[in-house]
C-alpha cells in the first residue's frame, strides 16, 4: 500500500514537471511570430500572460512585461489591427509602467495616436512620459513634441519646446532641427517677423553647413517680401540660389516678387491684364522642402 501511494505521487510530481511554464509559451509565440503565424503567437502570448496574472515576484513582472509587448506587436505589425494594439499598448503601460517595454509601448503609442486617430495631444502625453524615463532617443522625442505643438497651431508651446531642447540636448543631431522649426513658429506669430528673420539667421550663424541653412535663407526671403520688401527678398534668393536643392521653386519666388514690383509700378497700374492677374500658384511649405510630410507643415499657411 506504502509503496502504491509513492508511485502515486511520483506520476504526480512527474505529471507537474511535464506542465508548459510561461517562457515556455513565450518562446512558442516569438517562433510563431517569426513563421508567419500571428493567430497563434497570439494564443501563445494569452496562455503566457494568464499564467502571470496573480504572480507579482520580479520575475514575473519582466514576463508579463514581455508577453503584453509581444501580443501587442503582432497585432500592430504583423496584423495591422490599430485598435487591438492601442490597447494591448494600453494594457501594458498600466501595469508594468517601469518596464523597458513600456517605454518602447508609449513610444508606439504616441504615433499610433497621430497617426491613426489624430489625437495629437494624446501622443504628446505619451512622448512627454517616455522623456521622463530619460530615454537613450530624448532628443528626437522632444523634437517629435515640438512638432506637435506646431502642427496644433500652438506656436507659443512649439517655441518654447524647442527652447528646452537646445539647452537640454545641446550636443544632439536635434539641434539644427529644432531652430529651424522654432523660427518657422515665430514666424507664424502676429508681430514677430523680424524676430523669426533673427532665429533664422541664427541658425545659418550656428550651423552655416546644415542642409537647414539654405532652406532658412529662402524663408527669410519669404520674410521680407511678407513685409513689402521685395527687392530685399529677391537680393536674398538669388543668393540662396547658390545653394537651395530645389532651385526652380526659389526661381519661382523671385519671378513672382518681380512681377509683384512691376505691378505696383505706375507703369503698370491701369492695365487690364494686371488688373484682373489673380493666379497665384500654391506654395510649398518649408517642410516639405526639407522632406518633412504635407501634414506635419499644414498649419504652416493657415
Amino acid at each position: 500500500m506504502r509503496a502504491l501511494r509513492l508511485a502515486v505521487v511520483a506520476l504526480a510530481l512527474a505529471a507537474g514537471g511535464c506542465r508548459d511554464k510561461p517562457v515556455d509559451h513565450l518562446q512558442r509565440a516569438r517562433d510563431a511570430t517569426f513563421e508567419k503565424r500571428p493567430d497563434e503567437a497570439l494564443v501563445e502570448y494569452r496562455k503566457a500572460f494568464d499564467m502571470l496574472r496573480h504572480d507579482s515576484t520580479p520575475e514575473a513582472l519582466v514576463l508579463r512585461a514581455r508577453a503584453l509587448k509581444g501580443a501587442a506587436d503582432v497585432y500592430w505589425l504583423e496584423q495591422r489591427k490599430v485598435k487591438e494594439a492601442v490597447g494591448v499598448y494600453r494594457e501594458l503601460i498600466q501595469q508594468c509602467p517601469e518596464s523597458p517595454e513600456a517605454l518602447e509601448a508609449r513610444i508606439i503609442l504616441a504615433e499610433l495616436l497621430r497617426v491613426h486617430y489624430r489625437d495629437l495631444r494624446g501622443a504628446i502625453d505619451q512622448f512627454t512620459a517616455a522623456l521622463q524615463r530619460n530615454p537613450p532617443q530624448g532628443a528626437e522625442l522632444h523634437y517629435q513634441v515640438a512638432k506637435l505643438y506646431f502642427e496644433l497651431g500652438d506656436y507659443q508651446q512649439c517655441e518654447l519646446e524647442t527652447r528646452r531642447l537646445v539647452e537640454r540636448f545641446a550636443t544632439s543631431a536635434y539641434v539644427d532641427d529644432s531652430l529651424f522649426l522654432q523660427a518657422q513658429a515665430i514666424a507664424m506669430i502676429e508681430g514677430r517677423r523680424q524676430d523669426a528673420s533673427r532665429a533664422f539667421a541664427d541658425l545659418r550663424t550656428r550651423f552655416p553647413d546644415s542642409e537647414l541653412s539654405p532652406h532658412a535663407l529662402f524663408e527669410m526671403g519669404k520674410l521680407r517680401s511678407d513685409a513689402g520688401e521685395h527687392e530685399k527678398a529677391i537680393e536674398t534668393w538669388v543668393e540662396t540660389l547658390k545653394t537651395h536643392p530645389d532651385p526652380s521653386l526659389v526661381q519661382d519666388y523671385i519671378a513672382r516678387a518681380r512681377k509683384r514690383i512691376a505691378n505696383t509700378t505706375a507703369e503698370g497700374v491701369g492695365q487690364r491684364e494686371v488688373a484682373f492677374d489673380r493666379a497665384r500658384p500654391a506654395p510649398r511649405s518649408s517642410l516639405e522642402a526639407v522632406g518633412g510630410r504635407p501634414e506635419e507643415a499644414a498649419h504652416e499657411h493657415d
